[in-house]
């Protein structure tokens, strides 16, 4: 083997010949570990040892007759064929959502619970448009998305697609309302409001933002205490100043 250098075929020949089996494992532990230090780079591999072993075997033609931690590799198996991989026969209607979409909608169509189907659609809506992205560095409509996953889905999640093409998706994972009744509520909520889990988003942005300026309209009555210091520093050594008396009085 060419990465190993002509050193250690010599060394591993010289192995083969020693009579004494005991100096002869002594001597292969030693010559492994030569060659472990020949290729650092190597070390990442996960059977890394094994592979070593099974070289030095490779190097002195499968004749070396030492106790090691693996079993010797067969000679069979040297410069045999791999086997030959079949390309994939799936017709994907759309090659940039991949297999995983379609494994997805055929789990959400037999989810028998009708907001942990319209959870699943609206992950899987969200998820079409983070492919489409990735793929086209285009934002897409939500029509367009919407008419291919009505198309992927061939017509069994009509209801949830008119529905999140009428109020939007909502923001509740399938795993969250399964485990969460206070996402069921949430959800019930944005039925009754007519509008999908962004308006939901905005709202609390607004919340939040009203927080803020609460803070900070308290902040501007705070007084400042740095200038404040001064005033009093300054009123104090104005009242000193009027209290020495003049001379001569």
């Amino acid at each position: 083997m060419k990465e190993y250098g002509s050193n250690v075929q010599k060394l591993a020949d010289h192995i083969v010949k020693m009579e004494d089996r005991t100096k002869r494992n002594l001597y292969a532990h030693i010559l492994v570990e030569l060659m472990r230090q020949i290729h650092p780079n190597m070390r990442d591999n996960q059977d890394y040892t094994n592979k070593l072993w099974d070289d030095l075997y490779i190097i002195s033609g499968f004749e070396l007759d030492v106790d090691s931690p693996f079993p010797p590799p067969s000679p069979e198996a040297l410069g045999k064929k791999p086997l030959t991989v079949g390309y994939n026969q799936q017709n994907l209607m759309y090659r940039h959502y991949g297999r995983n979409i379609d494994l997805l909608l055929e789990k959400a169509i037999n989810t028998e619970s009708k907001e942990d189907k319209l959870a699943f659609v609206s992950y899987i809506f969200r998820l079409m448009r983070s492919f489409f992205n990735t793929w086209n560095k285009d934002n897409p409509e939500d029509h367009v998305l919407l008419g291919q996953l009505e198309q992927l889905s061939k017509g069994h999640l009509k209801e949830e697609i008119d529905y999140i093409r009428a109020n939007g998706p909502i923001e509740a994972a399938p795993k969250d309302r399964n485990n969460s009744s206070q996402e069921r509520n949430r959800g019930n909520s944005h039925q009754g409001n007519g509008g999908g889990g962004f308006k939901a988003q905005s709202g609390n942005s607004e919340r939040q933002g009203g927080n803020n300026n609460q803070g900070n309209s308290n902040n501007r009555n705070r007084p400042n205490n740095k200038f404040s210091g001064r005033n009093n520093s300054g009123n104090n050594n104005n009242n000193n100043r009027n209290n020495r008396k003049k001379p001569g009085i």
